[in-house]
């Protein structure tokens, strides 16, 4: 079993909260993608901060590419490893 780790980087909550569940039925996940803040550097204001879809992949199921067109499809992109 392998911890591969796919990150989506979307541009705000809604997106993300939107993306999570789009993943769940697009892709067939049964574990809940985790959802994480990261604010731009220097910056406090929830308006300037990108929101991170973090999905394991143990089995190395999900395609790459797929992944970054599904994000693209809310404004963002899957970050390389």
């Amino acid at each position: 079993m392998s911890d591969v780790r796919h990150v989506l980087v979307l541009p705000d909550r809604d997106a993300a909260e939107e993306a999570a569940e789009a993943l769940r039925q697009r892709f067939g996940i049964d574990e809940e993608p985790r959802l994480v803040r990261d604010a731009l550097a220097g910056e406090d204001d929830a308006e300037d901060a990108q929101w991170l879809l973090v999905l394991r992949d143990e089995h190395e199921r999900l395609d790459p590419a797929e992944l970054d067109e599904f994000a693209g499809e809310w404004d963002g992109w899957r970050e390389e490893p």
